[in-house]
């Protein structure tokens, strides 16, 4: 499965969600080793692959009518559908044997010299922090001065665009700004290589943090699955 589509620069108005979405799809497909993105008329179908993440469908725009035509389709358990909605909202225009999943999410973006807002933090005492690019995708790993995991991030490269993913901080090492170190580390990375815009879809915890670096909300961004 392939697709010639082409990362677009992230347009800076009022209608930037379709945009962001696009880019979104595209680096995190990198970033997960998942199928190459197939266009539809309401946004992307990705073969993923995994069990219980078959294969997932991101619309580009809230559109209640595409939620509902795809939904009430059969579709094999695993397979998952995200859009750029509010969670009250699309439930509401679930099939059966849909369900919400994920929690709430934000897309959010920023242009790299954003996204590293202020000096790039040092790296605390009694951590180490490795990066290195692997087939277009960055990776930052923390860790403690005896080896043990800390937390770790990593980034998928499109284009221009690069798609944050899966950071991750272990709770005994939190609120040691390990988080914030992540983001600089994996924005300088991918700046290094040619990216000039930065997506990604936060938790609301991961929220307050992008905000402080430099990022913005783009829209909601809420999954569903089929059980």
């Amino acid at each position: 499965m392939g697709s010639t589509s082409v990362v677009p620069d992230l347009p800076h108005g009022q209608d930037d969600t379709a945009g962001a979405v696009h880019a979104w799809v595209r680096g995190w497909a990198v970033s997960r080793g998942a199928a190459d993105p197939v266009p539809a008329p309401w946004g992307f179908t990705l073969d993923v692959g995994l069990p219980g993440h078959v294969a997932r469908h991101v619309l580009t725009a809230a559109d209640e009518a595409a939620v509902r035509k795809i939904t009430e389709n059969p579709a094999a358990p695993g397979t998952w559908l995200k859009a750029p909605a509010p969670p009250e909202e699309f439930e509401s225009w679930l099939g059966p044997g849909w369900s919400l999943a994920g929690g709430p999410g934000f897309l959010m973006s920023a242009p790299p010299h954003a996204a590293r807002a202020g000096a790039r933090p040092a790296v605390a005492d009694g951590y180490r922090l490795d990066t290195w690019i692997r087939d277009g995708v960055a990776r930052a790993l923390v860790r403690t001065a005896a080896g043990a995991f800390a937390a770790r991030g990593q980034a998928g490269m499109a284009g221009p665009v690069f798609v944050v993913d899966q950071v991750e901080t272990d709770p005994a090492h939190q609120r040691r700004g390990l988080g914030r170190l992540l983001m600089h580390a994996l924005t300088d990375a991918t700046a290094e290589r040619g990216a000039t815009q930065g997506v990604l879809v936060a938790t609301p915890e991961g929220r307050a943090l992008y905000e402080t670096t430099g990022w913005r909300v783009v829209a909601p961004l809420t999954g569903a699955v089929r059980g």
